[in-house]
């Protein structure tokens, strides 16, 4: 089912495009929702032509998001979260985090046209930024542990932990070792042989 979206909608479309839809999407979810209607031959003469009368004021709404797109360019984002012993979230960090940090730093983003993959580890990933369907911003973003000292001393408690586990269990193979040979002597000592 070919739809003509009136709105933007992150993952489908931009508003005016036509695209293809399962029916029971288009039908029960787009339309009534106002987010689309059915694109038929009469619809698409009146978007051509509308498109045609726009032209300047969607250059202007392109000018106006690569301004902004501009602005954002070369902004990135660190964001802390608590993480377990082997360096996975607690929890994920997403497009609402991403908006949170840029908020910090000044910028005023709707969180809806970010897009980013659900994030449940440490490291360097991409946050996109959808302000146009031809502006479209890359920010770097760093997860970081927020508990990194907390972990890294946990770490050395259990590897010193391990360390006198296998420490120990040296001292009883050791010890035991010596046993069997003071009990090997005394048994030649009285002249005992062992099969």
């Amino acid at each position: 089912m070919e739809i003509i979206l009136k709105e933007d909608i992150i993952g489908l479309g931009y508003k005016n495009d036509i695209v293809n839809v399962k029916s029971g999407y288009g039908r029960n979810y787009l339309i009534p929702q106002g987010k689309g209607i059915f694109a038929s031959p009469a619809e698409k003469k009146i978007l051509a032509e509308n498109l045609r009368q726009q032209a300047r004021k969607i250059e202007a709404i392109k000018a106006e998001a690569q301004k902004k797109g501009d602005a954002l360019q070369g902004a990135s984002v660190e964001i802390a979260v608590k993480v377990s012993a082997n360096g996975v979230a607690y929890g994920s960090v997403g497009p609402a985090q991403v908006c949170e940090a840029l908020k910090e730093k000044g910028f005023d983003i709707d969180r809806k046209i970010i897009t980013m993959k659900e994030v449940k580890k440490v490291g360097d990933f991409v946050a996109l930024v959808h302000y146009h369907k031809e502006v479209v911003i890359e920010i770097p973003v760093k997860v970081i542990a927020e508990n990194a000292e907390e972990l890294a001393a946990e770490a050395r408690a259990r590897k010193a932990e391990l360390q006198a586990k296998k420490d120990a269990e040296k001292q009883a193979t050791n010890t035991e070792a010596e046993e069997t040979a003071d009990e090997k002597e005394v048994l030649e000592e009285m002249g005992v042989k062992e099969d």
